[in-house]
Parts: structure tokens; C-alpha cells; sequence
């Protein structure tokens, strides 16, 4: 069986090498959707040398890269060119009708020194403020970062470090370059003022609730900024370039609308702290496809939030296709939440690959910051080595454990309650996992309406659910190395179709408030031998 599975995964991996036009991605879609078109741009060129940038990894050239900008969109658009070279620089915004182009050889490396990095409104209407962006751009149109060159965050110069992340002598050559040490000595920081920083917002808003952006100055090094933000931006394009070492979330669009990542490169190193990769904010019609991330958090992300205005109706995030990707590590392949209380619908997964995650299919929210979640399609995946759940539906994520929700709570929208509901995982085949799938619900709000089909999966723990209705299994094999294939909690309304029993285990063990689980197929009369239940089962 496990020749039979590696067979499986060598093919999935395979898929990837077959060349496809960009409207190959928006057909067979299982929703409606029109193909996205990449922003074009005038043919004028500005090269960053020809106003004043010097390549030698020492002059800062933030100025230089602010006046080709600025003369690009101002003649109507095209290319900014950066040519072969390290060109040190302070944030850069983004303006409309530019692409900015780091060709093969060329290097964006921004500053170490903080205090380049000023503290900007977080929109353009709002009270709160922010540190800027290495690149950030606010309601334009028609903007690109492209090229076969590298945009280097200097995210170690930001970042805090976590003890348990770090070899010994990787920790001595922290502490020894300078900031400081947490009171349990289990966390570096670059600056003291990092480290302050969360104390002195919270009092700063406790004590000035208008505050201005010199108010915000001292939590500068706390507030960590993402290295490529886009906010309310149409029409965005990420092509060819490497992004990497970035002192939050490298890439983060939120609002966008129209938005293209492809064959580009996104990293950060393992032990980086909150170093998500791709990150989806409540956008609008985007495309993901022949793209490689390596990261410490989330690899690939989707988030959505409501605003204050936003219809209570809408999805905040939806129409989203991501195809022909690798996600190398990170806390997740693909990710749902937390942030979901703005509605997530139609987001088509198809063809990638995820090795050595921590876990494969992340789907994380819970009660503060949920709502609805549906019409998610997840289609021929291979993972390997996935430290713990190879597809996991969790509610409880981090600051709500489990239990505080009782069962008597009648919720609202306004509790921004998550539901997980009309997932369709197709096709996935898995060597090497701590559990293979895992579902925990709220019981007032339980996770329903999932279909796994064709999935092949060997790992140490079979499928543990807990709050689940109306599952579907068709053509499935769970391997467990140990324990029971199904362990099902407060979970009703299971189809069993052709689904493998596994010799020596129990095939289900029902827990309380488990029932009407139907077992059919060709593998029905084996199985129900292999059944366990408790008192409350039915």
C-alpha cells in the first residue's frame, strides 16, 4: 500500500509541470467568475539610476526611487526600473499606472536603521496610525511588482525572537548583537521600545483616544509593519520577483480587487515570528497560480473582516482561485481565519503541494472573529511530512479554549460566531502526518456540510471530530499507525462510502451525542464489526 501511495504522490507532484495560459485557470470553475486581466503599462522607462540611486548596498536611495515614481505615473505610467545591484532604500509607496521592475541581479534591500520608517495613517480616512510599509500604496489602480531580481525586507532588524526557535549558539549571537531580554528570558527583542511597545499603545488609547502620529512614535519598533501592503487597490499584479525576509507578512492586499500573484517566490525563514507569506484580505476576484512559498506562519492565507459600513449580507472575501503552488513550511499550506467575520465564498484550491507544514489544509477561527465560511473547493493536493493535522477545521483558535461557549448560548452575527460550512476536498493524498483530519466545532455553531472524496491519507492518528454534522466519506483510506480510524464526539449524519477499515483497529469508536452514521459500499459488512460505541451513542 505505501509503494502504491508514494506512486500517488510522485504523479500529484507531476501535475505541476504542465504549461498553462492564464484563462486556463478560470476554466471548469465550480463557481462563476470572470478571468482577471493583468494590468498593462506604457512603454516608458525609469531607471532608478537616472534619478540619483547608487547600487553599492550602502547609499540609501529613498529619495531616488520617490522621483522615479513620481515622474512614472505622473507621464502616465510604465516601468521603474531597478538593473543589477544593491539598492539600500527607505519605504517606497506605490503610485498608480507604475510597475515597478527589479530585474535579474537587481536587489531592493531596505534600511536596518527604524527611524527611516515614518508612522503613517493605517487608510487615508483613518484615526489610527501605523509604521509604513517598506512598499505600500493606498486606492490606486494598475500597479505591478515584477522582475526576476529580490526585495529583501531586513526583517531580522524588526523582529523578536522566540528561545524555544533558536539553537544555543544562535541565541548568544542575538542577545550579544544588542536589545533586550524578556523578564522570563525567553524572548529577544531588537530594541527596548519593541519589547514596551504593546504596554504603551494600550495606555496611549486608554489615555488619548485621538492621538496623532507623533503619539504613535515611541511603539515604532513594536509595530511591525508587512513588507508589501496594498490596501483598496484595483487591478494589482506580483510576477517573477522574489520577496523575502520580511518583518511581518510578506505580501498582505487587503480590499483589493483584481489582483494576480504568479511565479513568484515568497520566503522567510522557519523560526521568523508572525512571517506569514501570501496573505488575502477581504479582496475581491484574485489569482494565485506557479507560485513557491517558504515561510515561518501561514503559507498561503485568506482572511476577511467586516468594517463598520460593510452590508452584514456580503462576503467581504470571494472569488478566489489558487492553482499550481508549493508551500515548502510554514504554520499551514493553505489557510482559512482566524479573521473570518467578513465572509468567505467561492475559493477553488486545485493542484498544489504541501511539504513539511505544520499542518496541510489549516481552516482557524473563533467566537470574536468569525462568520460564515462556504462554497470552498479543495482539489488534488499531495502532502508530505506534515508535523501535525494533515486537514484541520478548528474553532477554538488560540485565545478561546475549548468549553467556554456552552451549549445553552444562543449566538448572533454579532458574536461573530465562525461556521465552517460546504467544503468539497477532493483528491488529496497524504504520506506522513500526526493526525489526518481533524475537526473541532463550538456546540452551538458545529462544523457541517463537508464531502471528502478520493482521499488517501497515512498517518499516526486516524479522523478525530468533535461537533460535526452531515460529513461525507466517499472512497476513502485513513492509515493510521495507532488508535482507532474514526473517533467521532457530539458528530451525527456521517455517510461511510467505501471507505477502508483498517485489520487490528476499530473502524469507529462513538463517543456522547454520536449517531446516524451510515456505512455502506463495498467495505460495509467489514467495517460495522469494527464499530465501538459508548452509552450516548446511537
Amino acid at each position: 500500500m505505501l509503494c502504491a501511495l508514494q506512486l500517488l504522490l510522485v504523479a500529484a507532484f507531476s501535475q505541476n509541470l504542465v504549461k498553462k495560459d492564464v484563462q486556463d485557470y478560470f476554466k471548469n470553475l465550480p463557481f462563476k467568475m470572470s478571468p482577471i486581466k493583468a494590468p498593462e503599462f506604457g512603454a516608458k522607462i525609469f531607471n532608478i539610476k537616472n534619478y540619483g540611486a547608487v547600487g553599492d548596498g550602502h547609499t540609501l536611495n529613498t529619495t531616488a526611487f520617490a522621483k522615479a515614481i513620481d515622474a512614472c505615473t505622473k507621464a502616465g505610467g510604465g516601468r521603474v526600473i531597478v538593473p543589477a545591484g544593491s539598492f539600500v532604500t527607505g519605504p517606497i509607496e506605490m503610485k498608480s499606472n507604475v510597475n515597478l521592475q527589479v530585474e535579474r541581479g537587481g536587489m531592493i534591500l531596505f534600511t536596518r536603521d527604524l527611524t527611516q520608517y515614518p508612522i503613517i495613517r493605517t487608510s487615508p480616512t483613518s484615526t489610527s496610525f501605523t509604521t509604513a510599509s517598506p512598499i505600500y500604496g493606498f486606492d490606486l489602480k494598475n500597479i505591478a511588482i515584477t522582475g526576476d531580481g529580490i526585495i529583501d525586507g531586513s526583517g531580522e532588524a524588526w523582529r523578536p525572537m522566540k528561545k524555544s526557535k533558536y539553537t544555543a549558539s544562535e541565541w548568544k549571537a542575538a542577545v550579544a548583537s544588542g536589545g533586550v531580554v524578556s523578564k522570563d528570558g525567553e524572548l529577544w527583542w531588537p530594541t527596548k521600545e519593541a519589547m514596551e511597545g504593546e504596554a504603551y499603545l494600550k495606555k496611549l488609547k486608554e489615555e488619548k483616544p485621538k492621538a496623532t502620529a507623533a503619539d504613535y512614535l515611541p511603539a515604532r519598533d513594536f509595530l511591525r509593519p508587512y513588507m508589501v501592503m496594498f490596501s483598496n487597490c484595483q487591478n494589482v499584479l506580483i510576477d517573477g520577483i522574489t520577496l523575502r525576509n520580511s518583518p511581518k507578512f510578506v505580501f498582505y492586499p487587503t480590499r483589493c480587487t483584481n489582483l494576480i500573484i504568479r511565479n513568484a517566490t515568497i520566503f522567510n525563514e522557519w523560526n521568523a515570528q508572525n512571517g506569514d507569506g501570501i496573505d488575502i484580505s477581504a479582496c475581491k476576484n484574485v489569482l494565485i497560480y506557479n507560485t513557491t512559498v517558504s515561510v515561518g506562519d501561514d503559507g498561503i492565507c485568506m482572511k476577511s473582516s467586516r468594517g463598520a459600513k460593510d452590508d452584514p449580507a456580503a462576503f467581504q472575501l470571494e472569488n478566489v482561485v489558487i492553482e499550481d503552488c508549493k508551500v515548502y513550511r510554514g504554520h499551514g499550506g493553505f489557510v482559512i481565519g482566524s479573521n473570518t467575520d467578513g465572509g468567505m465564498r467561492n475559493i477553488s484550491v486545485r493542484n498544489c503541494n504541501f511539504i513539511g507544514t505544520d499542518i496541510g489544509i489549516r481552516v482557524k477561527s473563533n467566537t470574536g472573529r468569525g462568520g460564515v465560511v462556504k462554497d470552498i473547493y479543495i482539489n488534488d493536493i499531495a502532502m508530505a511530512d506534515i508535523k501535525d493535522e494533515a486537514i484541520l477545521f478548528d474553532t477554538y483558535y488560540e485565545d478561546m479554549p475549548a468549553g467556554k461557549i456552552a451549549d445553552s448560548i444562543k449566538v448572533t452575527a454579532a458574536d461573530k460566531v465562525p461556521e465552517f460550512r460546504d467544503f468539497h476536498i477532493t483528491n488529496v493524498v497524504v504520506t506522513g502526518a500526526e493526525t489526518a483530519i481533524f475537526i473541532n466545532a463550538l456546540p452551538n455553531m458545529y462544523t457541517h456540510n463537508i464531502d471528502f472524496n478520493n482521499i488517501t491519507i497515512s498517518a499516526k492518528k486516524g479522523v478525530v471530530a468533535n461537533y460535526s454534522r452531515d460529513i461525507k466519506f466517499n472512497n476513502v483510506n485513513i492509515m493510521p499507525a495507532k488508535g482507532d480510524v474514526f473517533t467521532l464526539t457530539n458528530s451525527s449524519n456521517y455517510i461511510l462510502n467505501d471507505v477502508y477499515p483498517q485489520a487490528g483497529k476499530t473502524f469507529i469508536k462513538g463517543g456522547a451525542n454520536t449517531g446516524n452514521i451510515l456505512i455502506r459500499g463495498k467495505n460495509a459488512d467489514e467495517a460495522n464489526k469494527q464499530v465501538v460505541t459508548e452509552a450516548k451513542a446511537k
